[in-house]
């Protein structure tokens, strides 16, 4: 695994973003050969900008993480045989009622310090009734 430091001088056929760094998106689309695939599936704190200009001259595919969907199953049954453990990633789990405050990038002071918010329907916040 290279990061953005040690990264060779290349061109991809495709380029995987699993980060959630605000540059990389834009980093991927550059490092994509022409008519290549790029598939974002990290989403950092703060909005990510890319040139649309260069997505549309270059020819190249970007796909989000539910169109990817369907390749995720090696990694879903590494997380359901307990191989890989996924309580760093979580930051906090939140009920319905916070929902739209986590999608609009609310973190509350007191939450972990991984890049994940998981919404669970069946927690009741302990922020309700505010």
């Amino acid at each position: 695994m290279w990061t953005e430091h040690d990264l060779p001088d290349l061109r991809w056929d495709a380029v995987i973003d699993a980060s959630t760094g605000t540059g990389v998106p834009a980093r991927a689309v550059e490092l994509v050969e022409p008519g290549g695939r790029v598939v974002f599936i990290g989403l950092a704190a703060r909005p990510s900008e890319v040139d649309t200009r260069r997505l549309v001259l270059k020819d190249v595919t970007a796909t989000g993480v539910l169109s990817g969907s369907g390749g995720l199953a090696g990694t879903v049954e590494l997380y359901a045989s307990g191989r890989v453990d996924p309580r760093p990633l979580v930051a906090a789990t939140v009920g319905l009622d916070e929902a739209a405050a986590v999608l609009a990038g609310e973190r509350r002071p007191g939450w972990g310090t991984g890049p994940k918010i998981h919404i669970d329907p069946g927690v009741r916040s302990r922020h309700a009734g505010r």
